[in-house]
């Protein structure tokens, strides 16, 4: 086994804070180090290494209700640029003082997470406060199709109407149909093993600043995914607008 190699599959998967497979460890080594070695090699020195990725996991459904807007998506998520197509949802996880819950808006175009929020309920303020960061952050053109399941939250007055004020168009997928959001699904088992679910929480405030630290200090600026060529969302978007520049010059 070539110890330089090991050396670096180390750090990397370490660095990944031990999330990364094989597939990207080897992206890491290719287009972060600039190094050319075959991906299965790679998961042969890892497996020798005793080092591995963590595996998918699935999450829970909340209660659906009828759909106030039409499936705009279906399931149909490729935009063509950023801020085209959002989709957001909520998760919940457990702590030793009660349960916490998380929304999160996501661009498709990038897999960036633009806007979420975190509290101890499920009321719609949940949602909108998620929108109203991703607004702050993004200030979409009129037209963003904001796609999102049944819940309750969704389908309220009061995020209807943040839609409408912001010129943003709704979008909702079938009941108990999961491939319906299936970008914010993936995301949610990203979340759930590559943090959630690697340790116990104590409290509420620890899962909190950790799911802000992770979505903000690794997942957005340097997790690499594979559906966007290995780049992270925020590199890729880059690469997106130097690119548009570029061609207008």
């Amino acid at each position: 086994m070539d110890a330089v190699l090991a050396d670096s599959i180390r750090d990397i998967h370490a660095g990944s804070r031990g999330c990364y497979g094989a597939p990207r460890v080897h992206a890491e080594l290719r287009l972060g180090g600039g190094i050319r070695v075959g991906r299965k090699r790679v998961a042969r020195v890892m497996r020798l290494l005793g080092v591995a990725g963590i595996g998918a996991r699935h999450k829970r459904r909340h209660r659906p209700v009828p759909a106030v807007h039409d499936d705009l998506v279906a399931r149909r998520f490729v935009a063509e640029r950023p801020d085209q197509i959002w989709c957001t949802d909520i998760t919940e996880h457990a702590t030793a003082t009660g349960k916490i819950y998380c929304c999160g808006v996501l661009d498709t175009f990038s897999r960036r997470i633009v806007g979420w929020s975190i509290a101890d309920h499920m009321r719609t303020d949940l949602v909108v406060d998620a929108l109203q960061m991703a607004l702050w952050r993004r200030h979409p053109d009129a037209g963003t199709i904001v796609h999102s399941d049944r819940g309750s939250q969704y389908t309220s007055w009061l995020f209807g109407q943040r839609l409408r004020s912001a010129g943003l168009l709704g979008s909702m997928g079938r009941v108990a149909s999961s491939v319906d959001n299936t970008m914010m699904e993936s995301f949610w088992s990203t979340m759930q093993r590559e943090l959630l679910d690697t340790r116990s929480w104590d409290s509420k405030d620890q899962l909190a600043s950790a799911i802000f630290e992770w979505a903000e200090a690794w997942y957005n600026p340097q997790r690499r995914h594979s559906g966007i060529g290995y780049s992270s969302p925020v590199d890729y978007e880059h690469a997106y607008h130097r690119q548009v520049t570029s061609d207008v010059a």
